[in-house]
């Protein structure tokens, strides 16, 4: 297994924000069934999900968890030559209230409008708990990915505090992020979330993920890093290796 391919898939999963869910079907035995879904990470690295009990889907799953997960980039007009990856996982219930005010928590910050239906209906959040992955990087550039999930050190009171400081009180910093990167300009940019490799932001209904030039892995380097990128004027390339 390549590590460049685990990390070039990793990042494709922190790039994208949705992906077609494939059960089994529990109606029409024998036939997977696929339908789109939002997903953000959870501490661990893996999907999470908030689907509906009367969902088609969550019937499959409820009878048998094994399922894929299909991510391709946004926006491509050749979707051959770009990066795709089919996740193959057993799917989770979370029954736990901690894991579940957690993942609450986390998920309307990506999803805000999540919170009224949430509440409205029956839904319930859902881990994709790995298995191995099928990572295609472009023509040729095919790999079997057995691990690539990297837990989250900074989600829980970390994470919110570091947002909430730049929400409140950097908004120039990130609109200077949404101009380095030509983001849409639509709305103005909220920072959602940050990993150790980059952050979130969230422009209207829209996600997107810029990578940091180099991992962090404690608060104090996320805030060197967010205020190198502040006052750069062209947004780095990732040194990490990709040996």
């Amino acid at each position: 297994m390549s590590v460049a391919a685990a990390k070039h898939a990793r990042e494709l999963l922190l790039k994208e924000y949705r992906g077609v869910l494939s059960t089994h079907s529990r109606s029409m035995p024998g036939f997977p069934f696929g339908s789109v879904v939002p997903y953000c990470l959870d501490e661990q690295g893996r999907p999470l999900i908030l689907i509906s009990r009367i969902a088609q889907h969550t019937h499959n799953l409820q009878k048998d968890p094994k399922c894929s997960m299909l991510v391709g980039e946004r926006g491509a007009e050749d979707v051959q030559a770009v990066g795709r990856l089919t996740y193959l996982a057993e799917a989770q219930r979370l029954e736990d209230s901690a894991a579940i005010e957690a993942a609450a928590e986390r998920y309307y910050r990506y999803f805000p409008d999540s919170r009224n239906y949430h509440k409205a209906h029956d839904f319930d959040f859902w881990v994709l708990n790995p298995v191995r992955h099928r990572y295609i990087g472009g023509f040729g550039a095919i790999h079997w990915v057995d691990q690539l999930t990297l837990p989250n050190p900074f989600v829980g009171a970390a994470e919110t505090s570091m947002v909430d400081h730049m929400n409140t009180d950097h908004a120039k910093a990130i609109a200077h992020y949404v101009e380095l990167t030509g983001l849409p300009k639509t709305e103005p940019a909220q920072l959602v979330g940050i990993d150790s490799e980059g952050m979130h932001l969230r422009v209207g209904q829209g996600l997107y993920w810029l990578a940091f030039q180099a991992p962090c892995n404690t608060p104090t380097q996320v805030r060197e890093a967010l205020v190198f990128l502040a006052r750069t004027e062209q947004w780095p390339k990732n040194t990490d290796a990709d040996a």
